[in-house]
């Protein structure tokens, strides 16, 4: 019988080599820097780590650590790395894992920057089982709230993601963007680049930074330039005159105020 695909995070420790030049950078030093490393995914969690081959790690930068950092699979050591007067506590772990033995995993939060090759990288390591893709379309889509119009385009562009719900791009000239407020909020994402946000105001209702625009969005995605997209967890959005029903996902909290 034919199984579907569980895209929900595995629950055990896994792993898979990276084949790249990896650097993890701390006050300009260079804590790491292999082209042997691993990525890493601990149970339940969505996105991976690196984890470096212990010979590429500057050891001299770190000192054992007097706590071990929570994480979802048993640590064996930890340390803190310490660069020109900066100390990141707890900051590498090894796992008490035989096959992870002799590598030593570095909290991205902890580091100032990191590299792939010579491309500084954001937010977290990119999951090679993660596609992002981003296609023309001539579907008719229509987005409302309340039932008033917040924009409606035949020419959207759509934007597909490993395990995340279709999200459809249009024109600004196919917004209403007489009811949308600028608002301050930005947040990153490894795959496409920096978003920017806007409310929208329907009646008495604000819809907080329920849109999203990349203004200058990483190559690999640069189709959506410019672009406009809406959560459809807070929208009603209907498709070649069929009305979709709203996704739940990490995003469906309440938007409006």
């Amino acid at each position: 019988m034919a199984r579907r695909i569980d895209p929900r995070p595995a629950s055990d420790l896994r792993y898979i080599e990276a084949s790249r030049r990896v650097r993890a950078r701390l006050a300009a030093t260079d804590v790491a820097d292999s082209t042997n490393p691993l990525l890493v995914w601990e149970p339940g969690r969505p996105v991976p780590l690196y984890a470096f081959p212990r010979a590429d790690v500057d050891t001299g930068l770190l000192s054992a650590s007097e706590h071990k950092p929570s994480r979802a699979h048993p640590i064996a050591e930890a340390w803190s790395a310490q660069v020109d007067g900066r100390t990141a506590e707890a900051a590498a772990w090894a796992y008490d894992d035989p096959e992870l033995a002799d590598y030593i995993t570095i909290d991205w939060q902890a580091m100032d920057a990191w590299f792939e090759e010579e491309d500084e990288v954001f937010v977290h390591p990119r999951d090679p089982f993660h596609r992002v893709e981003v296609r023309a379309s001539s579907r008719h889509v229509r987005i409302e709230a309340d039932g008033v119009l917040l924009a409606e385009s035949a020419a959207p562009t759509l934007l597909f993601e490993t395990a995340l719900p279709t999200r459809f791009y249009l024109p600004a000239d196919e917004v209403r963007t007489e009811l949308l407020e600028p608002t301050a909020t930005r947040s990153k994402c490894p795959y496409k680049g920096e978003a920017v946000y806007w409310s929208a105001r329907v009646g008495d209702r604000l819809l907080e930074d329920v849109v999203w625009s990349y203004p200058d969005p990483l190559v690999e995605v640069e189709r959506i330039r410019g672009l406009m997209a809406f959560f459809d967890e807070h929208v009603d959005v209907t498709v070649d005159g069929e009305r979709q029903r709203r996704p739940q996902t990490p995003w469906s909290r309440k938007a409006e105020r």
